[in-house]
């Protein structure tokens, strides 16, 4: 839900005085860009990618399997880090930001009902048909 106007104001006021009363915490407040995060992530998914071909037909080929179920292990790896940074990418207008520290947004948490909510709620709604 996007802020009211007013609210938008009062907090680019709040935003201004801190970084005038102190500018380096409110530098390290600010934190990293997320979209710049899973974009690299992103990159290197795709590098991974491509380097799990080039292990698994080097492998076909040379008739080398350990190599080849390597690569096909990194292509896998690869393909599930590029899936998941893809959809953790941030809309243009969205507030996506780290903080500074260094830390990054835990694996399982995501905004909206959970998978545990969802199961429930058509459990509750097949419950609900078959009793009609």
């Amino acid at each position: 839900m996007p802020l009211s106007e007013n609210e938008q104001r009062m907090l680019e006021q709040m935003e201004r005085a801190l970084y005038a009363e102190d500018p380096k915490f409110a530098t390290q407040l600010r934190g990293s860009d997320a979209r710049k995060f899973y974009r690299k992530r992103l990159l290197v998914a795709a590098t991974g990618f491509a380097l799990g071909i080039v292990a698994l037909l080097g492998g076909a080929v040379a008739n080398i399997p350990p190599v080849a179920v390597i690569g096909f292990l990194l292509m896998l790896g690869s393909a599930w880090l590029g899936i998941s940074s893809w959809r953790r990418i941030p809309a243009e207008g969205e507030i996506g930001s780290f903080p500074a520290g260094g830390a990054k947004p835990a694996g399982g948490k995501k905004t909206g009902p959970g998978f545990m909510n969802r199961m429930e709620d058509r459990w509750k709604k097949r419950r609900d048909e078959m009793g009609r």
